[in-house]
């Protein structure tokens, strides 16, 4: 993994909060690919069976933000957002 991506993944991970944002919310699993950081939350935490979010930075430094309800082998999108501010993630 070069160096770029994981200071992308680190970069969005401090703009929700760092590692308060991980303790109060139980995210985990963090994955940094390319220009995207992927992480699980625990189950029944989020609405809607959210259990898994990607966040990626785009062309215009903003962020496009996917939330998804994953089960073993099916993963259906709940909801998008597209241009996120940092200041909005969290």
């Amino acid at each position: 993994m070069n160096t770029e991506t994981m200071t992308i993944a680190k970069t969005i991970l401090e703009q929700m909060g760092g590692n308060r944002f991980a303790i109060m919310t139980g995210a985990k699993n963090f994955v940094a690919l390319g220009s995207v950081l992927m992480f699980s939350l625990p189950s029944r935490f989020a609405k809607d069976g959210i259990n898994k979010i990607e966040i990626k930075l785009n062309v215009m430094d903003t962020y496009d933000v996917k939330f998804y309800k994953v089960a073993k082998f099916d993963a259906v999108t709940i909801a998008s957002f597209e241009q996120v501010y940092a200041e909005d993630l969290q």
